[in-house]
């Protein structure tokens, strides 16, 4: 069986106990997943089955929307309410909601952002969360991340806790985002609570619980080419042999150079990438009929 499965994976499941999972259900061993979710978080965790899992790598790079709450006048060696305090504020104060829009605006567009040492960001070929709690000092390099949107949704000044919802690009991460948020209204603050709503095409309202899952069997599965949000591109049907073959095909056509999910007749025949200089489109990864 090939296809993706849209998960909602509950807090305090990994993304490799989810993947155990839908091996157990679907009686499958070729099993992967697109973008980690840490055990705390909840939310989208999209799973590829069989061949699928070679295109996990352009799902992965799809835009992700997460909701948020941060609360200020403390910080954790995590970012989240999970990891020991490293930081408490006397008598922290939360600014007035003009204030905190100010702050956000700021942090809209292509920001600058240090992700967390206790990620799965690998370091010397090994995580740097399993570096750090092995007592090793790991220095992660800054990255450029896009936000698309950044929303106020709730004030709780009594509690000092706000409620944001983030669209944003492939790499982006929200703990790093709420401690940023926090510096830039000179208080501590640590993620309380995260759910990715979104991961490209998939969202919760076609979401499955692992226990859902169990019931609508092959229901809940999805075509590999339609989780992808790629433009798509016709192949003549006398080319077709040529794309397996790992031969480009010209066309003249005005194209944007990028990735495309390649048809003929209806067919998916795998991820192409069109070189606009060359006027070439180019076979990426054929899925030649089995």
């Amino acid at each position: 069986m090939d296809g993706f499965i849209n998960v909602l994976k509950p807090t305090g499941m990994s993304s490799h106990d989810v993947v155990d999972a839908v091996r157990r259900i679907f009686h499958q061993k070729r099993v992967g997943h697109a973008g980690t979710l840490d055990p705390a978080a909840a939310g989208i965790l999209p799973v590829a089955l069989g061949r699928a899992a070679r295109l996990v790598e352009y799902l992965e790079g799809a835009d992700k929307s997460y909701r948020a709450e941060i609360a200020f006048g403390y910080a954790t060696d995590t970012g989240d309410v999970y990891g020991e305090v490293t930081e408490c504020a006397e008598h922290p104060v939360l600014p007035s909601a003009e204030a905190i829009e100010a702050v956000l605006a700021h942090f809209r567009g292509c920001i600058t952002q240090r992700p967390p040492v206790y990620s799965a960001i690998k370091v010397g070929g090994k995580r740097a969360a399993d570096l750090v709690r092995q007592g090793r000092t790991v220095e992660i390099p800054t990255r450029t991340v896009t936000i698309h949107r950044l929303e106020l949704l709730h004030i709780d000044a009594e509690r000092r806790r706000i409620r944001i919802d983030v669209d944003c690009s492939k790499g982006t991460y929200i703990r790093s985002l709420c401690a940023d948020i926090g510096a830039a209204l000179h208080l501590p603050a640590t993620m309380r609570f995260l759910l990715r709503s979104r991961v490209g095409a998939f969202t919760l309202a076609d979401a499955y619980t692992p226990e859902e899952l169990a019931e609508a069997g092959e229901t809940a599965v999805c075509a590999a080419d339609r989780a992808l949000s790629l433009p798509c591109y016709e192949l003549a049907q006398q080319r077709v042999k040529a794309f397996y073959s790992g031969l480009s095909t010209t066309e003249r056509s005005p194209l944007a150079a990028g990735l495309y999910r390649v048809y003929a007749a209806g067919a998916f025949l795998g991820i192409g990438r069109y070189d606009a200089d060359a006027q070439e489109m180019y076979p990426e990864k054929a899925f030649p009929p089995v």
